[in-house]
């Protein structure tokens, strides 16, 4: 797939002017919206990582998938509702949104009854805006450490910057945040600045439209 190579190959340049190796940032397609008819060429290509924001879609979409390749991974990219926490466990293998106690708690609760403890990143609302969701920038050290004491796997922090504006001084401060509290995952960076977020340490980029071309409806 040559959207797939393209995506790479770029990353691999950005990790390269970085001094870093290209295994060091993992590329999570971001498939939500898109249909198994479309998500079929990338997993054929040999990708194995993939995005969706939804419990409802990826319950309806993956099962076939999983059943093709069962080394395929799915993680959470959008909000989490606590009372969906159960079947996020259940569909996900990592969750990329947890951003308050009471999801915590309910993520916690699910987790110990399934037996299936799944890596968890903290969404921090990096650019403090009041219509998303993240922890807050100066609460972030008192929720991480909440987040140890439950014994969930804590894989690191993912940020969304405010859209349109330059996404460097955010990135930089999410890596900041990380090293302050001795976190390396950070979850950063989309189709329109995914190199800058490498170059700015990023472990996860999630790259949709760049892959699958603009959505058609």
């Amino acid at each position: 797939m040559l959207a797939l190579q393209e995506i790479q190959n770029r990353m691999a340049k950005a990790s390269k002017t970085a001094g870093r190796k290209s295994t060091d940032t993992k590329l999570i397609a971001i498939s939500k919206t898109r249909s198994v008819e479309e998500i079929r060429p990338l997993l054929e290509s040999g990708h194995r990582l993939f995005g969706e924001n939804r419990v409802q879609e990826v319950a309806e979409k993956w099962p076939v998938l999983r059943e093709e390749y069962p080394d395929v991974k799915v993680h959470l990219v959008g909000q989490l509702q606590s009372n969906k926490a159960e079947e996020a466990i259940a569909h996900f293998d990592a969750i990329h949104s947890l951003d308050r106690k009471s999801l915590l708690k309910a993520l916690a609760k699910a987790m110990d009854k399934s037996g299936k403890n799944i890596p968890c990143f903290v969404q921090i609302n990096i650019g403090e805006e009041s219509q998303k969701g993240g922890c807050t920038i100066s609460e972030t050290g008192a929720f991480l450490q909440t987040v140890l004491d439950t014994g969930i796997d804590l894989a690191g922090l993912m940020c969304l910057p405010p859209s349109k504006a330059d996404p460097v001084p955010y990135f930089a401060l999410l890596a900041k945040l990380a090293k302050d509290n001795d976190l390396t995952g950070l979850s950063m960076g989309m189709s329109a600045d995914f190199e800058t977020a490498i170059k700015l340490g990023a472990t996860h980029v999630r790259v949709g439209t760049a892959l699958f071309g603009p959505r058609t409806i």
